[in-house]
């Protein structure tokens, strides 16, 4: 089954759309986590669909037959809250989390109302969990 991802690598402009979101401290999350994602995995940014910054990619394939290619750790800067896609679920970053400050979480989404707030150190260390996460 081929790839049918909506959401895929692209040719944007990572500085660029930064540089568009339009809450001051939301761009400026979005700057920091630009710079520590690409420290922690040594990828470049790369711009998913309109509005996932990606490092690194995963490919996965479903029992179904479904198959694709996802970055391997990504967020988002989204009007409410920067949204962080993580790797293999939420459990495996369980004592993480305990340590990362204030935060929600959905299915597989790691939301932060202000990135600043959050441990920079167990940042670091939830994104390399994630892009090392095996296949």
């Amino acid at each position: 089954m081929a790839d049918s991802n909506i959401t895929t690598p692209g040719d944007g402009d990572v500085g660029a759309f930064v540089d568009g979101v339009a809450d001051e401290r939301r761009r400026d999350d979005a700057r920091h986590l630009v710079e520590l994602m690409g420290a922690v995995t040594g990828q470049p940014a790369v711009l998913w669909g309109s509005a996932i910054i990606g490092f690194g990619t995963r490919h996965y394939r479903y029992e179904s037959g479904r198959e694709g290619d996802m970055p391997a750790v990504s967020f988002s800067p989204r009007k409410a809250q920067t949204v962080l896609y993580l790797s293999g679920g939420l459990d495996v970053y369980q004592d993480l989390l305990e340590r990362l400050g204030p935060h929600t979480t959905g299915k597989g989404c790691l939301y932060l109302k202000r990135v600043g707030d959050a441990d920079d150190a167990v940042l670091r260390e939830l994104v390399g969990r994630s892009f090392h996460m095996p296949s």
